[in-house]
């Protein structure tokens, strides 16, 4: 792998910014910012072997600080939501920002998705840190937080690992907008999940609690289903949230596949991580993105591998507690090849 980097502007607190590129051996790059973790573009084939930038991203560093939607952005403390904000930990309550309607999204008003990191280049590819000190966003405990992004091939792997100095909750993704097109709608990508039940939501996307199964509604995409085709259905799983935006509770390997029949472009996501959050850009407004592209809703994929949303309400699910001392690891994988 080969390393780049340039200046990529300056946040409004004053700390310079700066944006990697990292080279495949065989040309696929990706290009990441320190600020947030953030993937701007990842450049693959397409099946006549024109390179293709299939994540969504903008072209200034003020543009990332103004836009909502964590585009590409490594998200933390907690990624999805918690309900309320609020949970109780060893006997203590703590009380989170209230960020999306009355609970709380992607870490809080801070979150790991705003904050610069320290980037490393490491036999293992580029690696970014991230301390989060006690009380942070609300949260229990000083954390140190790093995610690494390697190539092998056309694969993109992310590595997570976390340490806590207090028992605290933790769910870590990335909010990658993919569209294997470049731009325009994602509406004829098809897509499958290895996925036998879901999460039901509520009006506020928030779980009820009870894993409903995919088999004859419009999350069945245990085989190969075009996005469009049912993503306005007036189906509660749907239309509550304006489209897909929903976890997936993962049943087999590979956790996803999406493939554009246009540029021929495949996606296949590989995970240790239980679920699946499958999101539409249903509320991504009208927008410039990078190189003169123009976003807006069903502009992209997002397929965040996570812990199920407001895990620590429901012990019954994978528990999203990271204990003291102990060490959070966990990798996702996005494969891409062209047919």
């Amino acid at each position: 792998m080969e390393l780049q980097s340039r200046p990529f502007g300056v946040t409004r607190d004053g700390q310079a910014v700066t944006c990697y590129t990292l080279v495949s051996d065989n040309g696929c790059t990706a290009e990441i910012l320190d600020y947030g973790a953030t993937i701007r573009a990842i450049t693959v084939p397409d099946r006549d072997g024109r390179a293709v930038d299939v994540a969504l991203g903008y072209d200034t560093l003020a543009e990332y600080q103004e836009n909502s939607g964590s585009m590409g952005a490594t998200v933390g403390r907690f990624a999805n939501r918690i309900a309320k904000g609020r949970f109780t930990l060893n006997g203590v309550e703590y009380q989170l920002a209230v960020n999306n309607g009355p609970n709380h999204l992607h870490g809080g008003l801070l979150g790991f998705e705003r904050q610069v990191w320290q980037a490393e280049e490491t036999a293992e590819g580029l690696r970014f840190t991230l301390v989060s000190p006690d009380g942070q966003d609300g949260y229990p405990g000083a954390m140190t937080v790093s995610v690494t992004f390697s190539w092998a091939g056309s694969a993109l792997t992310l590595r997570y690992r976390a340490v806590s100095d207090k028992d605290t909750v933790l769910n870590l993704t990335n909010h990658c907008y993919f569209n294997l097109d470049g731009q325009g709608k994602i509406l004829d990508h098809t897509l499958t999940v290895a996925a036998e039940t879901f999460n039901e939501g509520d009006p506020d996307c928030l779980p009820t609690g009870r894993l409903l199964p995919v088999a004859g509604t419009a999350m069945d995409f245990r085989t190969p289903r075009p996005i469009g085709e049912a993503v306005d259905s007036d189906e509660a799983c749907v239309k509550l949230s304006g489209g897909y935006d929903s976890n997936f509770v993962l049943s087999g390997s590979p956790a996803a596949v999406l493939r554009s029949g246009k540029s021929g472009i495949v996606m296949t996501v590989t995970t240790d991580q239980p679920g699946v959050q499958v999101y539409s850009s249903n509320f991504l407004t009208d927008r410039k993105g990078k190189n003169g592209a123009s976003y807006g809703l069903r502009s992209g994929l997002c397929l965040e591998t996570q812990h199920f949303p407001d895990a620590i309400h429901h012990p019954e699910w994978p528990s999203c507690i990271l204990k003291a001392g102990d060490t959070f690891e966990s990798y996702t994988t996005f494969a891409f090849s062209a047919e």
